[in-house]
């Protein structure tokens, strides 16, 4: 039985690295995957605007070989007062065995999964949750090093209202790295374990450097009081480039606002990963995918080779 991914926190660390192997092998063997999942239906729900993330899942979706149905809030029966479950009900009785969902109501997804047999993965949910941004994060993160123990991970900018800090530092955290936060005080979050840092200072001791998208939308105040000190006090301009650790990798999540949180110079820098985040949120999206539609079970009966890509000619488990 296929399940649910509302939470990194619902995840045990079996289950993140069997997510993490999966994709892994998607990424090496993509090429040659018959498509298992024809004539199985799975809805898009993207209530908040989204691109590199709803056409990741679709992407993702497509390459499983899944039927794709793109809801559209402007033309549903939403805006005639239908809930979001009554949404969801439908779309099963019609049967859907999936939905990705992106929300800003915070905790609502877990309320719809416990009333629904479909299966719903959080595709962003307010500012606490984005668990396959996370999950991306970290297999681009452990392409570049042997483990997350004890690597100093920066996390720099709107951490208060960033659902990807929330759920990258739950993980994170978790799997034993060295938290780091620097931005603006009035956009810390205290519930977050970490140090606190200049951003200088921050950069200078990163093993990786996550920089977060302002998020103008989600503040009921203005916090930045203008984007040109913004940049200078807490954005990674050219001049910070010296800081950087030769061995350090950049990530944002994206879209950048480039001039504010990042100078052009750094989102193209040799040692940005930006759009190598993009590139892998796709397998790591179809590994979460498969486990919505068949569960861990079918991991379990799957062979080293399928599991992992071993044997295969030019393959490797990732470390």
């Amino acid at each position: 039985m296929g399940q649910h991914l509302l939470s990194i926190d619902d995840l045990t660390n079996d289950e993140i690295e069997k997510i993490i192997h999966r994709a892994k092998y998607y990424e090496q063997y993509h090429p040659f995957i018959r498509p298992q999942f024809q004539n199985r239906f799975v809805a898009n729900l993207f209530l908040e605007p989204s691109t590199r993330t709803r056409f990741s899942f679709e992407i993702a979706e497509k390459r499983l070989g899944a039927e794709v149905l793109q809801f559209q809030q402007s033309v549903s029966s939403i805006i005639k007062g239908e809930s979001l479950l009554d949404t969801l009900r439908t779309l099963e009785s019609q049967g859907v065995e999936a939905a990705v969902i992106r929300i800003s109501e915070e905790g609502l997804l877990r309320k719809l999964s416990e009333k629904v047999s479909l299966k719903i993965i959080n595709a962003g949910e307010g500012r606490i949750e984005h668990p396959t941004q996370a999950l991306l994060d970290l297999y681009t993160i452990r392409k570049y090093f042997h483990t997350v123990k004890g690597l100093r991970i920066v996390i720099i900018g709107d951490i208060s209202h960033s659902r990807v800090a929330h759920s990258n530092a739950a993980l994170l955290k978790r799997l034993g790295a060295q938290l780091i936060f620097s931005g603006p005080d009035a956009l810390m979050d205290d519930s977050l374990e970490g140090t606190i840092l200049p951003i200088d200072e921050a950069i200078q001791n990163a093993d990786v450097v996550m920089m977060l998208r302002i998020q103008f939308e989600r503040q009921k105040m203005n916090y930045i009081s203008s984007k040109e000190s913004y940049r200078a006090e807490f954005g990674f301009t050219r001049e910070r480039l010296k800081y950087l650790q030769p061995h350090a990798i950049i990530l944002h999540p994206a879209p950048v606002n480039r001039g504010l949180e990042m100078d052009d110079e750094v989102v193209d820098h040799p040692q940005s990963k930006i759009f190598e985040q993009i590139h892998n949120g796709v397998w790591v999206r179809m590994a979460v995918i498969e486990r919505a539609l068949e569960g861990n079970l079918r991991w379990e009966s799957l062979s080293n080779k399928e599991m992992y890509g071993i044997g295969i000619s030019g393959f490797r488990e990732i470390s």
